[in-house]
């Protein structure tokens, strides 16, 4: 199968394409950046350079974009420019080239202020079914062009699927009280209840989104480590979370105790992934229950994929010690 992979250079762009070379597939990575993993150098925001590199592609794996850490650093018409008249180009030349399938990378960044913000408040129990609300130019474009997506599946036949990925870049926390208080590894850790996923399990959404888009045609999905909360538990999960981690999974207390960890007081939402398992047959391998079992055998937070992979960084500076600086 011929594959495009946009955004090779990157962080799942670079697993997609490892992934698919080792599974014999034709692959070919586009990036504005070099790398081992790409073959075309250039910008999806230039049309004849999608031509060039959509002929003879079957799917389209489209992980290219301007995110969060470059909020702060780039324009808006920086991040209309490649969120959204890039997706258009690839879509524009999937149709002429009769791709069987598109798979758009987006973000659970795009819910914004749907999700709650004050200590007290319940957490906010994330679905599909929760209406995006961007509170940054990165939301808003990835919103745009996943109603792109849309459009191309109702008027022209694309299969299209989009998949809506929490956390799963190993940088530290970009909240300065969060890197002040916790070590790294603890958050993450933490973040596998709610709000993060092991890249390994991003690619492997990704890979059955390739193979189920002609049959499913259209869909979003939420790609987030599938929590052990249930919906009755949001009240409570806002106010005391270690309380209720202490309910479902008792055995991490004794594990946090031997680190010196803790668990966050509260937590203000709950990226659920019923959907994605039910219709993608897709099973994270990497929860907050299967992290804890390798950090009891002193394993590692996150999978071998991302420790391969690595940090790549955003910037080609450093900025008073933060990952990226983050738009106020």
């Amino acid at each position: 199968m011929n594959i495009l992979v946009t955004g090779s250079a990157g962080h799942l762009g670079e697993a997609l394409v490892r992934i698919l070379r080792s599974q014999e597939h034709k692959v070919v990575g586009v990036d504005i950046l070099a790398s081992d993993c790409t073959d075309v150098v250039g910008s999806i925001a230039e049309r004849e350079n999608v031509q060039r590199c959509m002929e003879g592609v079957d799917v389209v794996l489209h992980t290219a974009t301007l995110h969060k850490p470059h909020v702060a650093t780039h324009s808006r018409h920086d991040f209309v420019d490649t969120n959204v008249t890039g997706t258009l180009n690839l879509l524009e030349e999937a149709v002429l080239q009769g791709v069987k399938a598109f798979v758009f990378t987006s973000t659970t960044s795009t819910f914004g202020d749907a999700l709650s913000s004050s200590p007290g408040e319940p957490a906010t129990w994330i679905t599909e079914e929760v209406t995006p609300i961007p509170k940054n130019i990165y939301g808003a474009t990835k919103v745009a062009a996943e109603d792109l997506c849309q459009l191309f599946f109702r008027n022209q036949s694309l299969p299209c699927l989009i998949l809506r990925t929490s956390r799963f870049f190993p940088e530290e926390d970009d909240n300065k009280k969060t890197r002040d208080s916790y070590d790294d590894a603890n958050a993450k850790a933490n973040e596998f209840l709610y709000r993060r996923v092991d890249i390994e399990d991003v690619v492997s959404a990704h890979l059955l989104a390739m193979e189920r888009a002609p049959a499913l045609g259209f869909g979003k999905y939420i790609i987030s480590a599938t929590t052990p909360f249930e919906q009755k538990d949001v009240a409570e999960l806002g106010a005391d979370a270690p309380a209720v981690l202490q309910r479902y999974i008792p055995d991490y207390k004794a594990e946090y105790q031997r680190r010196g960890w803790r668990m966050f007081p509260r937590l203000d939402r709950v990226y659920v992934n019923t959907k994605a398992r039910a219709e993608l047959g897709w099973e994270p391998k990497h929860t907050f229950r299967s992290v804890l079992e390798r950090l009891k055998e002193d394993g590692p937070v996150l999978s071998s994929l991302a420790a391969t992979i690595g940090k790549k960084g955003y910037h080609p500076s450093s900025f008073d010690g933060r990952p990226y600086p983050v738009d106020e």
